[in-house]
């Protein structure tokens, strides 16, 4: 009689196990209402998770930073050197704002990285490119050597920052370049960093920052690596190696409507692979 209890019991379980399974199945080959125009995640052994328009070329905006840190890293040129903002970093472009004022904002190059890829400050790109061996026209031609050697045959780079909307690239190409730039420790330090204080100012005055992504400041977030980017021809993009549901996971969002969308976006990524309801949200 016990037996015959146990095997019921067994049985049950195995049915209720086979439905969880199903269900979570059925959950994750649906879709996931991702909303920006181009994604694609990968996996770390480069298995496709989703993919949407991932070869559409188009605008990249800040995603640029990326290639742009890993330029100054390969030159070898050295991080405790102080620069100083110079009229020459001075956005003529979009008009864009930063805190660092010109002639008196000095930072090593260290933080000068920090500050352009945590928080996305241009003038902090453009100084970065203006000390490079040769000057900004060196440098944006090592940052489409670098495309090209990593075989990113479909990016091409026209500024350090971003702000050029002939910086363009595809999803597929950009996962090769979260890829590249995870083997940077700094740059992935600077990436997954919540916040940072610097000095730029003889009297000592601190300037703040917080990193673009907000995701990186969610305790329930792991985020290796990211950036974000936004220009108007580009939209809202947002690339990053995360950890969702025990897998890392290398993941493109570019060109959504709203700021809010690639959080959002993620948020639904995580549910779906999660076996979780879809979040509601932009």
């Amino acid at each position: 009689m016990r037996r015959n209890s146990a095997g019921a019991a067994g049985l049950l379980l195995l049915v209720a196990l086979t439905s969880a399974a199903t269900v979570t199945a059925q959950t994750i080959s649906g879709d996931p209402q991702l909303r920006s125009a181009s994604v694609l995640v990968l996996d770390e052994q480069g298995r496709q998770v989703y993919a949407k328009n991932s070869r559409a070329v188009k605008p990249i905006a800040s995603i640029t930073k990326l290639m742009t840190a890993m330029v100054v890293l390969d030159s070898g040129a050295p991080l405790d050197a102080r620069i100083t903002i110079a009229e020459a970093d001075r956005d003529r472009l979009r008009n864009s704002r930063s805190r660092l004022r010109i002639g008196e904002a000095t930072l090593t190059r260290r933080e000068l990285l920090m500050v352009t890829l945590m928080s996305s400050d241009n003038r902090a790109a453009a100084a970065l490119a203006r000390t490079h061996p040769g000057g900004t026209d060196r440098f944006v031609e090592a940052m489409n050597r670098k495309a090209q050697a990593l075989g990113m045959a479909d990016t091409r780079f026209a500024d350090s920052s971003g702000l050029d909307n002939r910086n363009r690239s595809h999803a597929e190409d950009l996962v090769t370049l979260i890829r590249a730039a995870a083997r940077y420790p700094l740059i992935r330090e600077a990436t997954a960093r919540g916040e940072l204080t610097v000095y730029p100012y003889a009297d000592g005055t601190p300037l703040e920052y917080r990193n673009t992504n907000s995701l990186v400041r969610n305790p329930t977030w792991t985020v290796e690596l990211s950036k974000t980017g936004f220009i108007n021809e580009a939209g809202h993009c947002l690339v990053m190696r995360t950890e969702i549901a025990g897998r890392r996971l290398d993941v493109v969002f570019l060109d959504a409507v709203g700021k809010l969308t690639p959080i959002g976006d993620s948020n639904r990524l995580k549910s779906w692979l999660s076996g979780t309801e879809v979040v509601a949200g932009r």
